[in-house]
Formats: C-alpha cells, sequence, structure tokens
C-alpha cells in the first residue's frame, strides 16, 4: 500500500505563502483516481481543501479558490499545494490523502503537517 506523508507548514504570517508536500511511497497516484488535500483546524471537523486527478484535473474549496494552487510531480511522486494570500483562518493541520473516483477518501489519515497563520 502507497503511504502518503506531508510536509512544509510552517508560521508563516497573513498574507504570505507556504507550499506543502505529500508525497508518496511509490507512485503518487498509484490505483487511486485523485490526491486530495485537507485540514481540520482546532475544535472544527476536517474539511475538504484541494484535489487534483490523475488526468490533472483540479478543484478547491470555495474559501482557498484563487488562493492556493494544486500541482504534481510524477517523477518526484508527490502532489503539491502551494497556498497564497494565507489568512488566519487558514490556520489548520493539513492532510492529503488517496481519493476514490467517488472522491471518497481511501486511506487512513497521516500526521498531517502544521500551518500557522499569525501575526
Amino acid at each position: 500500500q502507497v503511504q502518503l506523508v506531508e510536509s512544509g507548514g510552517g508560521l508563516v504570517q497573513p498574507g504570505g505563502s507556504l507550499r506543502l508536500s505529500c508525497a508518496a511511497s511509490g507512485s503518487i497516484f498509484s490505483m487511486y483516481f485523485a490526491v486530495g488535500w485537507y485540514r481540520q483546524a482546532p475544535g472544527k471537523q476536517r474539511e475538504f481543501v484541494a484535489r487534483i486527478t490523475s488526468g490533472g484535473s483540479t478543484k478547491f474549496a470555495d474559501s482557498v479558490k484563487d488562493r492556493f494552487a494544486i500541482s504534481r510531480d510524477n517523477a518526484k511522486n508527490t502532489v503539491y499545494l502551494q497556498m497564497n494570500s494565507l489568512k488566519i483562518e487558514d490556520t489548520a493541520v493539513y492532510y492529503c490523502n488517496h481519493l476514490y473516483s467517488d472522491y471518497r477518501t481511501a486511506g487512513s489519515w497521516g500526521q498531517g503537517t502544521q500551518v500557522t497563520v499569525s501575526s
């Protein structure tokens, strides 16, 4: 089973940028339809942020549209989440996961990577 590991989080000021990485132990898409990014803020449920299919189609949550970008590097078995114009409300632990064709998450959740937006 291909494992995914998130990295790249940190502390950033409002308006700043970060790039998160979701690295796979094998082929990034393996047998799955897509890779998605999710986040969970303290006291809140985990929510969808963005996804990219093996064919390159993307979708974003309304709250991050026009600020975040998602891309993939098949050679590096990695999916990236470029986060720009960060807001305090983007503070959360960010997770990636494989997705089935109906966009259900396919694997267990990893440890995630903490993103803190604060002045």
